[in-house]
């Protein structure tokens, strides 16, 4: 006290807890533009790879450590769900989800993160420079759960409520960095979101990026 400054004790019981987020991959082999020597991957088929170091788990890892780095609490399940049939890959990771869910996880955020795929008429820069690099940009998707009939599934998604974190996550980034992520594209698609809210899809990139952009 003789010095002017106080240390204050407090209990570990009266912080907040942290922020708990779900990374996973449903399109698990998601890979990126082939690199040369070292930066190669062996394709299982065009723009997709099982090697976890050139395909969308790798960028997974990187988010991992962002967000923990910024004192959130982050699982990253790397649990390839391509196999063995492409199209039932969300059926696959749907019974993850649920069997997180049965045993008592629970979550603040649920990332399902992709790779996108270029389209030729999307115009404009396919990355967007921020402090000297190229980044590729980012896009999040959410599903209303209408489904293509329009009568939809017997779960719908809360996709408003999605759509509302979706969007401040976007205008968030914007924010910081103009251009880094791109309009939300909003779906007839479920995407599993109907697991709870906070389940978001986040585009990193498309087959036309680098994996360093991504």
């Amino acid at each position: 006290s003789g010095d002017g400054f106080v240390l204050e004790v407090i209990k570990s019981d009266t912080l907040a807890p942290k922020k708990r987020v779900l990374i996973y991959h449903t399109h698990t082999y998601e890979a990126y533009e082939q690199g040369e020597g070292s930066e190669s991957y062996q394709e299982t088929e065009q723009w997709r790879t099982a090697d976890s170091e050139y395909n969308v788990v790798r960028v997974g890892e990187d988010l991992v450590a962002l967000l923990s780095g910024l004192g959130l609490d982050v699982v990253h399940d790397t649990t390839a769900f391509e196999p063995p049939n492409l199209s039932s890959a969300y059926t696959r990771s749907l019974d993850m989800l649920e069997e997180r869910k049965s045993s008592g996880e629970q979550f603040d955020l649920y990332i399902d993160l992709h790779r996108d795929a270029y389209v030729a008429s999307q115009g404009g820069a396919n990355t967007v420079s921020i402090g000297g690099n190229e980044i590729a940009k980012l896009m999040l998707l959410i599903g209303k759960g209408e489904g293509q009939t329009t009568q939809g599934f017997d779960q719908k998604p809360d996709w408003e409520s999605n759509l509302s974190i979706a969007q401040a996550i976007t205008d968030s980034l914007n924010e910081q960095s103009a251009g880094l992520c791109k309009d939300i594209r909003l779906k007839s698609g479920r995407f599993n979101q109907h697991v709870a809210t906070g389940c978001i899809l986040v585009e990193v990139g498309n087959n036309r990026n680098s994996l360093q952009e991504a």
